[in-house]
């Protein structure tokens, strides 16, 4: 009963900050994208990509060949109850509430679109199925969009649910590679579709999940771009002071020597956002500072990244309570 408390009273602190409202902004839009990209480009071409939302689709045409009528919207919140479900009792901690969020918003997104403006408004020509007038380029509007928004809600630590949760799943009792998981997981989920496709278009549905993790490999990285900036120079302390108090930045310092004039100098290296480098130079640039620099792009960074600036925007907003008298800060 006390676990069941606390999760509750952490629920509500975290209703009280801004970063749960401007995340949860964040996953909305992201899975309106999402959404989007679902039900203009994959529901009229009945195009199956290796996702749960291919999957509902061929679970919603089997079951209208059949007579029952059943919106592919429907499937999807469906589907994926029942992985959140599996997921809490096989998974447990691992799985997040942001993923509960954006599995379940999925389906209702999609009758949104079809209230605002029904793909059938594409549909001009009779016996058209295809929004862009080819199977190709619906594949490929599909994946910009949709890899577009699972990068935004990877930035955030969330995902689009579905495969995610069965790729994990599969990952933890078959100890497949989290990668292999979701191939193979995308790839069962594509072969479905000979249920209602033609061999043509399973093909094509394999290639764009193929297509699909390259795209969403590239945003990924794109996003998560870091400088890792190397700074010798005679100056090191003005350096070092510039990046951990005005940047807020973590850095280390080395001793080196140069090879051509065997002076003994200090290194400092440190990972900076591309803003932060470019406040760097210009801190170099406006105070003379001589020195040599070189800088690469890392495109994933473990650790104590955000640490630092953390406990740095904690202790801002601690001192700002105290001066404006709010004694939950004192007591």
């Amino acid at each position: 009963m006390a676990g069941v408390k606390d999760a509750f009273q952490t629920a509500l602190d975290a209703l009280k900050t801004g970063k749960f409202w401007k995340e949860l902004i964040i996953m909305t839009l992201g899975m309106l994208v999402g959404a989007a990209a679902v039900y203009y480009f994959l529901v009229p071409s009945k195009l199956i990509i290796g996702t749960i939302s291919g999957l509902s689709i061929v679970i919603s045409s089997v079951l209208a060949n059949i007579g029952i009528t059943v919106k592919v919207s429907t499937v999807i919140v469906i589907i994926n109850a029942i992985l959140l479900i599996l997921a809490y009792f096989l998974i447990g901690k691992e799985f997040g509430l942001k993923t509960v969020y954006t599995a379940l918003i999925l389906g209702p997104l999609m009758d949104f679109w079809d209230k605002v403006y029904p793909y059938t408004n594409f549909l001009t020509e009779p016996g058209q199925t295809s929004v862009m007038g080819d199977i190709w380029f619906d594949l490929l509007c599909f994946v910009l969009l949709l890899s577009a928004s699972q990068a935004i809600l990877f930035r955030i630590n969330a995902s689009t649910g579905g495969l995610d949760i069965l790729a994990k799943i599969v990952n933890k009792y078959f100890h497949f590679d989290i990668g292999a998981s979701v191939s193979i997981a995308g790839a069962i989920i594509c072969c479905t579709a000979f249920a209602i496709n033609p061999f043509r278009m399973v093909v094509i549905g394999l290639i764009g999940t193929w297509i699909n993790g390259l795209v969403i490999d590239y945003f990924t990285a794109a996003l998560n771009r870091r400088k890792r900036v190397c700074v010798i120079s005679k100056e090191p302390e003005r350096l070092r002071d510039f990046i951990v108090h005005k940047l807020v930045r973590g850095c280390s310092l080395y001793e080196v020597t140069g090879g051509y004039t065997g002076e003994q100098m200090k290194e400092i290296q440190a990972l900076l956002t591309k803003d932060e480098f470019a406040s760097l130079m210009q801190f170099i640039k406006d105070n003379e500072i001589h020195a040599f620099i070189t800088a690469g792009n890392v495109s994933e960074v473990y650790g104590r990244w955000l640490s630092h600036r953390e406990q740095h925007i904690r202790a801002e907003a601690e001192e700002a309570a105290e001066a404006a008298g709010d004694p939950s800060v004192r007591d």
